[in-house]
């Protein structure tokens, strides 16, 4: 090996590198549009050309493990004398993959965002890191100046990578992706923490451990903010009757507390993933704020539309009146998605459950419920 590094041959790729990077930094401001777009065909191309989503993902891991990586083999020839790249090429390096994280994973955050819960301020926090990103000054004043934060920033960027590329390329659920994403942050984020042990001590070793300890905490009760990178779901309905084969919601009524008891309720849902991906989903019926029934349902990725799944309600309290709420959750606690519904004695304030199917997000922008008055259905679903 020593044979092979050289000083001369390790300052000649030094310097390769070097002029590299010189000639990229001019056509820089391309690599965060070519990023998105790759991310945009990641997604969308992961059910009809999945070797290709997941070949734009690979790369991404790739170049990740090439960062994680670069401070080790800096170190390693620093101690056998040779020559390593300056500060200001590795940042510049670092920017550039964390530019290709940002831009990449930010469709698939946009588009599975359910966007009147608090998974809009995940979605906020990863815009506003991507435009981070691209801006030369304040991120540089960042890597040069805030350690801390950039450590966290870079955690990030690696929570991002694995909670988006291992779904598509190892077909892990949402939930073993999402627990795999949360420990590799922890790991990265550590060294901002380092700080502490300069003076090693027993008292900083255990501010060390609790500082780390409460970060896993915070990140494992955040997870109901994170939106489910691979999951969307594309449309739903309420409906009195469903017929089972065609897998079609029917009928319609107005959900007077009567009409429910004798004829039940179901919620129809379609939820879009990824081709050869199993996930167990679940229906959570609220009633005026109070959890009653959550309902278990498995689903397999691959249909254009969504997989079709459903829940049927036949047991309901003595008073059924007031507003009901069914949030779709992954087994993670991420949510999916949610319906909102009024029983009421007063057919005119009742929610009509015509069978209609719903489009969510990609499927249609349904500007009809904004309309005042429309009182025939009251639905919430994902902008995905």
């Amino acid at each position: 090996m020593g044979a092979l590094l050289t000083p001369s041959r390790v300052k000649a790729i030094q310097h390769f590198v070097e002029r590299g990077i010189e000639r990229l930094k001019p056509w820089s401001w391309l690599w965060p549009p070519m990023a998105f777009g790759a991310g945009l065909g990641s997604f969308f191309l992961v059910d009809r050309q999945q070797w290709l989503g997941a070949a734009l993902a690979l790369g991404l891991l790739l170049t990740w493990i090439l960062l994680l990586s670069e401070s080790l083999i800096g170190r390693w020839l620093a101690k056998r004398g040779h020559p390593t790249l300056s500060r200001g090429i590795t940042t510049f390096i670092a920017q550039m993959i964390h530019q290709e994280t940002l831009f990449f994973t930010l469709p698939f955050i946009l588009i599975t965002t359910v966007w009147n819960s608090g998974q809009t301020l995940f979605a906020v926090m990863v815009i506003g890191m991507a435009l981070l990103s691209i801006i030369d000054p304040l991120y540089y004043k960042v890597a040069g100046r805030w350690r801390s934060l950039y450590f966290a920033f870079h955690a990030l960027c690696v929570f991002l990578v694995v909670l988006v590329t291992l779904p598509i390329m190892l077909h892990l659920t949402t939930g073993q992706s999402l627990l795999l994403a949360m420990t590799f942050m922890v790991l990265i984020a550590a060294p901002s923490f380092w700080h502490l042990l300069k003076r090693r001590s027993l008292k900083r070793w255990c501010a060390f451990l609790a500082l780390t300890l409460a970060l896993a905490y915070g990140a494992w009760l955040g997870r109901i903010w994170v939106p489910p990178a691979t999951l969307w779901m594309t449309s739903t309905a309420l409906s009195p009757s469903l017929d089972i084969q065609q897998r079609t919601p029917q009928g319609e009524i107005a959900l007077t507390p009567q009409a429910i008891r004798e004829n039940g309720l179901y919620v129809y849902t379609a939820i879009r993933a990824p081709r050869g991906l199993s996930e167990t989903i679940y229906h959570a019926w609220r009633h005026n704020g109070v959890a009653l029934d959550t309902v278990e349902l498995d689903i397999n990725g691959g249909r254009e539309q969504g997989y079709r799944a459903w829940s049927h309600k036949l047991n309901f309290p003595s008073d059924p009146t007031g507003d009901w709420r069914v949030d779709i959750l992954t087994d993670s606690g991420q949510r999916l998605g949610l319906i909102r519904f009024t029983v009421s004695d007063d057919p005119q304030l009742a929610t009509v459950a015509d069978s209609a199917i719903m489009p969510s997000g990609l499927s249609a922008l349904n500007l009809r419920r904004f309309v005042p008055g429309n009182r025939k259905r009251t639905d919430e679903p994902v902008d995905d």
